[in-house]
This record gives structure tokens, C-alpha cells and sequence, in this order.
């Protein structure tokens, strides 16, 4: 006799397990725990077998039918209910394992070793913020190229087209890391080529009127804040080396008897050959080093955060006292504009164009760059560091007629 749901409903916990049996293989096992079990009982290929359809009352009467109904369908076609539903659970667990997720965040583990910190960083927020919520689930060999444009897409409404264009570019590792891996057949971004709206090109906001250069120092060594965001504001246009490179100098790297700085640049991964970059320091910065070591010299960071010292400042640091001072970081000056600044006015003064572009650790041209480098640009870029140094300091402190001292090499 079928069973109903009264009867399930009243069917209590005895010493011992028992079965109450529905039709065509179906029956609820009750426990002594009180849980109630559907189980589906067949024969394939003469062999008994058993397959789980779930719990009472989660699994009703009616659903347990349907299951037990689709599980007769199988062996009808001579299909094993429980090899097809283990099958089935593994596919499921394949499918997850080559989600867009997870093969991004396998290819972010492989990378993490060469990377700069910052870079795997920036990468995994935006892969978190912008990208998994659309489509991480999506088994990686499945997402088409409108699917994913449609998800940039949403990076452009909100105003930010560079960190689409950005998204696009590591969307398409990922999906070359997955070919690679026998995940996918085909890089699909490759069809988004002009897909996206152009950037429109914006340089970082500086300085170079000698005059405006002299007023902006000014205000920075008479800076009201403290005195790590100060010794920064005035290490800043002397070194011009990029913001996150300042913000993250460790007293290792120093060497204030050389007055030398040395340090894998930011821009440079981990792991390649192209060594350590040389800041030469001018007089004027190791005297501010010098006062400050008194300050954070027993910490690794020579610009410690304010909330956990053993970490560097904020990347906002810099440009968030140009704005207490009332500068316009959008337009005026910026913390990256001190190297604009530099290398026009260097130029200007008549400085090697290739030594200013390795003290700004831009990668050498040619294959004799490098070699060169250690030679006679070590040479010129330390008399140039020290050249521009005071030449900042005559602006600040209006020692000069304001007409640049021409190098003369």
C-alpha cells in the first residue's frame, strides 16, 4: 500500500531503524534518531543497488516520487543511478575548479612569487570588486565574448574606461593561463578588441614654471603636519622616484655615508635581472634623512603608518597634504607630477636625455642600455641629482634669478 504524508507524519523513532515502504522501490528508512531517509532500491545487470533521495520533511512525498521516478528512467536506458549521480557530483566539482574564479586565483598563486605585492594586490581587488560577482562561477571554457563585455561594460558606465580597459588586458592572461592548463580552447578577448571606448590620455598634473616651483616648496617645508608626512614632502621633488616607491623607502636600502638609495623599482617584477635602481642623494636629502632617522630609525619603513607603524603611509599621503596646503592634485601638482617636473626641467638644463630616463628607472633602450648604465650614467646621474637639488633649493629659498643653470657636460 503507497504511503501518505499522515503516515509519514506519524511514523515515530523505534529502538531500532525501520522501513516505510511507498511503490516501485521507494520507502522512507526511519532512524532511531528520529531521521527520516528516502532511499530508491533497484536491480542492474542482476546486482541490487540503492540510491539516496534525501530527508524528511526537507524532501516531501511527492518530490521523493519524481526522484525515484528519474532514477527508474535511468535504468530504463540502461544507466546506473549511482554511477550517473557520482559522475554527475564530479563534473559539478570540474566545473567549479575551472570556474573564472578559480583559475584566476590560480593564476594570481603561479604569479604571486614574481610580482610586486602592490601589483598582485591591485589585481586581486579588482578581480573581486569588478569581475567574480558577474561571472566568477561561470565555468572559464563557457563565458562567451558579449558576457564579458557586458561586464566591462559596467566599468564604463561608472566612469572608470581605463580600469576596463585594465580588466580586459588581465581578463585575457587568465584566459591564456587556462589554454595553457588545458581549461579553455581560446583567448575570447581577443574578439573585444574596440569593443571598449578609448582612454582619453591624461598626464599626471605638475609643475614647471620656476616661479610656481619656488611658491610650491615654500609651502612644503612649512608644512603644519607631521613629521613624517614633512620629511616626505620635501624628499618627494628632491628624489623624484614614483609615490609608492617613496612612501614604501626602508632604512635598509639607505646608505647615508654613500649617500646612496638602492631598491627594486615598483614598475620592475620580482625575479627579473635587471638589478637594483641607484638613487644618488644629494646633500640636501641626506640631511633630511639624517633628522628623521631620529624619529622612525628603529622601524623597517622610513614612512611608517600611522595606524601600524610596520607598515608604510598610505598612498594618499602625499597628494592629501598638497590638497591641506591648497593645491589642486587634479590639475596643479600631484605626487607623480614631481617627476614630470623633473625630467622637462632636466632636459632643459641641458642633462643627458638617457640619464634622466634611468634616474627615473625607465628601462634602457638597446641592448647595450644596461651596460652602459653602470658606467658613465652613474657618473652623470650623480652630479645631476646633486645639480637639481640645488636648484630646487635656490627656487625655495629665491637665491636665484630663476633662469635654470645650464649642465654644461
Amino acid at each position: 500500500m503507497p504511503l501518505s504524508d499522515t503516515a509519514i507524519k506519524k511514523a515515530k523513532p523505534l529502538d531500532k531503524p525501520y522501513k516505510l515502504f511507498d511503490e516501485r522501490g521507494l520507502y522512507l528508512l526511519v532512524q532511531a534518531t528520529g531521521k527520516k531517509w528516502w532511499r530508491f532500491k533497484y536491480r542492474f545487470h542482476g546486482k541490487e543497488g540503492g540510491l539516496a533521495l534525501g530527508t524528511y520533511p526537507d524532501v516531501g512525498l511527492a518530490l521523493a516520487r519524481e526522484r525515484r521516478d528519474e532514477a527508474r528512467r535511468l535504468v530504463a536506458m540502461g544507466i546506473d543511478p549511482a554511477h550517473h549521480r557520482k559522475q554527475v557530483r564530479q563534473l559539478s566539482a570540474e566545473a567549479a575548479s575551472n570556474s573564472f574564479e578559480a583559475v584566476t586565483r590560480e593564476w594570481i598563486a603561479k604569479n604571486t612569487p614574481i610580482w610586486a605585492a602592490s601589483h598582485t594586490n591591485k589585481i586581486s581587488r579588482r578581480m573581486e570588486k569588478d569581475i567574480f560577482p558577474w561571472i566568477g562561477k561561470r565555468p572559464i571554457s563557457e563565458i562567451e565574448p558579449p558576457e564579458l563585455l557586458r561586464v566591462l561594460n559596467r566599468l564604463e558606465e561608472r566612469g572608470v574606461v581605463e580600469t576596463a580597459h585594465r580588466a580586459r588586458t588581465e581578463c585575457g592572461q587568465v584566459f591564456r593561463y587556462a589554454i595553457a592548463t588545458g581549461k579553455t580552447k581560446r583567448d575570447i578577448t581577443a574578439d573585444l578588441r574596440g569593443a571598449l571606448r578609448p582612454i582619453a590620455k591624461k598626464h599626471f598634473a605638475s609643475m614647471f614654471d620656476p616661479v610656481a616651483i619656488g611658491g610650491l616648496l615654500r609651502a612644503m617645508h612649512g608644512y603644519e603636519g607631521t613629521h613624517i608626512v614633512r620629511a616626505a614632502l620635501k624628499l618627494a621633488p628632491l628624489l623624484f622616484v614614483r609615490p609608492g616607491e617613496l612612501r614604501q623607502m626602508k632604512w635598509e636600502d639607505l646608505n647615508l655615508e654613500k649617500a646612496e638609495w638602492r631598491f627594486l623599482p615598483s614598475k620592475l617584477q620580482r625575479g627579473q635581472n635587471r638589478g637594483e635602481h641607484i638613487v644618488f642623494l644629494p646633500v640636501q636629502a641626506v640631511a633630511v634623512l639624517r633628522d628623521h632617522h631620529q624619529l622612525t630609525g628603529n622601524r623597517p619603513y622610513v614612512f611608517p603608518g600611522d595606524r601600524d607603524p610596520k607598515r608604510p603611509m598610505s598612498e594618499a599621503t602625499v597628494n592629501a597634504a598638497l590638497r591641506r596646503m591648497g593645491f589642486d592634485t587634479q590639475n596643479e601638482i600631484t605626487g607623480h607630477g614631481f617627476r614630470a617636473m623633473a625630467r622637462t626641467l632636466l632636459h632643459e638644463q641641458g642633462w643627458d636625455k638617457d640619464a634622466i630616463e634611468r634616474q627615473l628607472a625607465h628601462k634602457a633602450a638597446g641592448p647595450l642600455g644596461n651596460a652602459y648604465d653602470r658606467t658613465q650614467f652613474l657618473v652623470e646621474r650623480k652630479k645631476m641629482m646633486q645639480a637639481w637639488a640645488d636648484y630646487l633649493e635656490s627656487l625655495r629659498t629665491g637665491k636665484s634669478n630663476v633662469v635654470a643653470l645650464r649642465h654644461h657636460g
